[in-house]
């Protein structure tokens, strides 16, 4: 008997999640996601006062994240639609970086352990 393309035993015949697995982050565990927890809720802690205040310009996010000690060359942060602001931060752990997005309603991080074959927290632009 034959696999066909609708038969859930088959293997998958488009191969996107394969040749993008590059950009899929790599989850932390042990004491490397006991850490990356930490760092969130330090950074969220630092946002916080922004985000009651209705301050969503990169510049204050970026300002308030470097004011944490983090290297002015790993943070980043943008616009994230009219009320919004998104951020990256590499921390310099190994490797151990946090991105999210803060608006009116929350502010949302996650860590992970960067990208395979690539280094450095931004998402890599080209495969294996």
């Amino acid at each position: 008997m034959t696999a066909r393309p609708s038969d859930p035993a088959a293997p998958p015949t488009d191969h996107y999640a394969e040749n993008h697995g590059f950009r899929v982050p790599l989850p932390l565990h042990g004491q490397s996601r006991c850490d990356g927890l930490a760092v969130v809720q330090r950074i969220k802690d630092a946002l916080e006062p922004l985000r009651k205040r209705g301050v969503f310009a990169p510049e204050d996010t970026r300002h308030a994240l470097t004011g944490l000690g983090y290297s002015p060359g790993k943070v980043q942060a943008h616009q994230n639609g009219p009320t919004g602001v998104g951020f990256l931060v590499d921390t310099g752990g190994s490797p151990l970086c946090v991105e999210g997005t803060m608006d009116r309603a929350s502010i949302k991080a996650d860590a992970f352990g960067g990208y395979p074959d690539h280094s450095g927290c931004d998402v890599p632009s080209g495969g294996h």
